[in-house]
């Protein structure tokens, strides 16, 4: 796959992509013995493996490196080969999936209307969510028993915290199927507004623990990174309750470049998945050409 991408400083060619996979597994083992939750839909009776620690595998794909910048982009295909990533780097995940190339075309055209837009939003969330938390969940594994015989399993392990976090309001509609795909999550909503002549955001609803269980893995949920203001206030105040840049993965259906840059100096490790990077951002500070006002075009008003 070829691209090219401008802006500022970065840019992509096919001469400098490479495929590989960087996988890195860490291995943590526990002195306290798996209690299987009885009863629960999200875990069914099982017997736990007690020989093979509770395991965390940490995999990527397909990589465009970005030249003098804080971030590297990458193109989330699976491949085979094996490269080290400095941990300082903020990696930005642009998934080629066909699906989520439709969805965005769906999501620009201006004659969409407003329920579809929405449904659009959702649709391209959950595709987003899965690419995200392929290489992040924690799972535990086992021996249950089938209808025919004893199958070793492997569970996510509903013991460790999945949080999601929407940015309202656009944030709902592109998380509308989070809780579907992540089993145990828990939503803490967070509402942000920017302001029209300034671009500074403002927080109106901060629904937020005021500190969270250690070890949570936080999905912030923003479908537009255009200006950085409202993901930089929205991250800060996640570490600010004790979680750290690695705990975080940001969910977006669009980015522009000044914010993944504002990201990348502030936000080491950082992952960022989304849809489509675009070139550029207006003197209103929308992604152009973007899909307009995410919020507005959601829920009609």
């Amino acid at each position: 796959m070829a691209c090219r991408i401008k802006f500022g400083l970065l840019r992509c060619s096919s001469s400098d992509t490479m495929r590989f996979v960087p996988t890195t597994t860490t291995t943590t083992s526990t002195t306290q013995p798996f209690k299987n939750p009885t009863p629960s839909p999200l875990l069914p009776p099982f017997k736990p493996n007690t020989q093979i620690p509770i395991k965390l595998s940490f995999s990527s794909s397909r990589w465009l490196r970005g030249r003098k910048m804080g971030f590297v982009t990458v193109n989330s295909h699976m491949a085979t080969e094996d490269i080290s990533v400095s941990d300082d780097r903020m990696l930005v995940f642009v998934p080629p999936h066909p699906l989520i190339k439709h969805w965005i075309s769906v999501l620009r055209n201006e004659q969409t209307p407003c329920p579809i837009f929405k449904n659009a939003m959702a649709e391209l969330g959950r595709l987003l969510i899965y690419e995200a938390s392929r290489d992040w969940l924690p799972t535990v594994t086992g021996e249950i028993q089938s209808p025919m015989a004893i199958a070793s399993v492997e569970f996510v392990d509903p013991r460790e915290p999945v949080v999601i976090v929407p940015i309202l309001r656009a944030g709902l509609a592109l998380a509308e199927h989070a809780s579907s795909i992540l089993p145990a999550t828990k939503i803490y909503h967070l509402g942000l507004s920017r302001d029209e002549e300034t671009l500074l955001p403002t927080v109106y609803l901060n629904k937020l623990p005021d500190k969270f269980p250690e070890g949570s893995r936080v999905f912030v949920v923003d479908p537009m990174l255009a200006t950085g203001g409202t993901i930089v206030a929205a991250l800060n105040l996640l570490k600010e309750r004790g979680i750290r840049n690695k705990q975080m993965r940001v969910i977006s259906a669009l980015a522009a470049p000044p914010a993944l840059q504002k990201l990348s100096e502030r936000f080491s490790g950082l992952h960022v998945y989304t849809g489509i990077i675009d070139p550029t951002v207006n003197e209103k500070g929308f992604i152009v050409p973007g899909l307009g006002d995410a919020g507005d075009r959601s829920y009609g008003t």
